[in-house]
């Protein structure tokens, strides 16, 4: 049992199981403190609010996983929800066809991709450094996107993104199936692509990774890129979401995503950590959300729970890294 145990701590990373139980822990605990937790509508409540974060952690997720960080994630997917709401007014706003629609996601995607590329040439061949880099780029694509919109919305848009952003398939949300398509893009990429593993090498030890021969730069470009490329796809969700687009949308999600970074195992510092993990801290943030809301608790609290949370594990992590140093220098 415990050499099984150990293969599947191996193949899932060592922080999921212990998420999982903690998972299961809050849905039985939330259930029995209300009646209304455990039901259809809640988990589909759910289930609609997640995967924005989600995605948008996700960017987050492999610029943290390179040893760097992606501050613009939030304005990057409003400029690119900006792109497509722009695109779809030019062809008649609530009367654009799909035709439409198809052009805008690719201009959106172009955008983002063209902000990512961006700070990953300035990251990686000048040499500056990424939180200052992201910066940058957050305040100019922020200043750039209340200037077009002059701070207010943009809606008007046709009947089939309502059903983006609100349909379902075969019972499960549409935003969900997305999220976890690109949770499993992100999964086979960083597990079984050179690019991967190169940007696993370049966070642990980018000086090393240049000398075996990795061409870095180029990963770092890249891995920018495709952090903008997810980002657009969260733009477009928010928009189908909210059936408007506006510079200051999910605003409050950025260290929300980092939160989730760190809770599901990935190294502050860059060259560890995986995507399951991550998906199920994303979990247990939504599970205490709904179920402190449900409770009566204002957004607020949950928000400080959040970061309790992420506090005790930060002590339990390091309390079990001084225990397994005692062990081995007792072996």
């Amino acid at each position: 049992m415990l050499v099984y145990y150990d293969r599947l701590k191996k193949g899932v990373g060592p922080e999921t199981l212990p998420l999982v139980g903690f998972l299961i822990l809050l849905v039985v605990a939330f259930g029995l403190l209300t009646p209304r937790f455990l039901t259809a509508a809640n988990f589909g409540s759910m289930a609609f609010q997640l995967p924005v974060l989600g995605i948008l952690t996700l960017a987050m997720l492999v610029p943290i996983l390179s040893g760097g960080l992606n501050l613009a994630i939030i304005y990057t997917a409003n400029i690119s929800g900006l792109t497509l709401a722009w695109t779809l007014i030019q062809f008649g706003g609530p009367e654009a066809g799909i035709g439409a629609f198809v052009i805008g996601t690719l201009a959106a995607l172009a955008v983002a991709a063209l902000a990512g590329s961006v700070m990953g040439l300035v990251v990686a061949y000048v040499g500056a450094h990424p939180i200052l880099v992201s910066l940058a780029m957050m305040i100019f694509l922020r200043g750039l996107g209340e200037f077009l919109t002059r701070g207010g919305d943009i809606s008007g848009f046709p009947e089939y993104l309502n059903v983006i952003g609100h349909g379902s398939i075969l019972g499960v949300p549409i935003p969900l199936l997305i999220f976890l398509a690109a949770a499993l893009v992100w999964h086979l990429m960083l597990g079984r692509t050179r690019h991967g593993f190169s940007v696993y090498m370049i966070g642990s030890n980018i000086a090393a990774s240049e000398y075996s021969g990795l061409h870095t730069k180029r990963a770092l470009t890249l891995l920018y890129t495709l952090s903008g490329v997810l980002c657009a796809v969260a733009g477009i969700v928010m928009a189908a979401r909210f059936n408007s687009v506006r510079v200051g949308h999910g605003e409050a999600l950025l260290l929300v995503t980092v939160l989730a970074c760190f809770l599901g195992g990935i190294d502050p510092f860059g060259g560890f950590g995986r995507v399951l993990p991550v998906v199920v801290a994303l979990l247990i943030l939504q599970v205490l959300s709904s179920g402190l809301n449900l409770l009566g608790a204002n957004q607020h609290l949950s928000t400080a729970v959040w970061g309790l949370f992420l506090i005790g594990v930060m002590v339990v992590r390091w309390v079990a890294a001084r225990l397994f140093q005692s062990t081995v220098r007792r072996e």
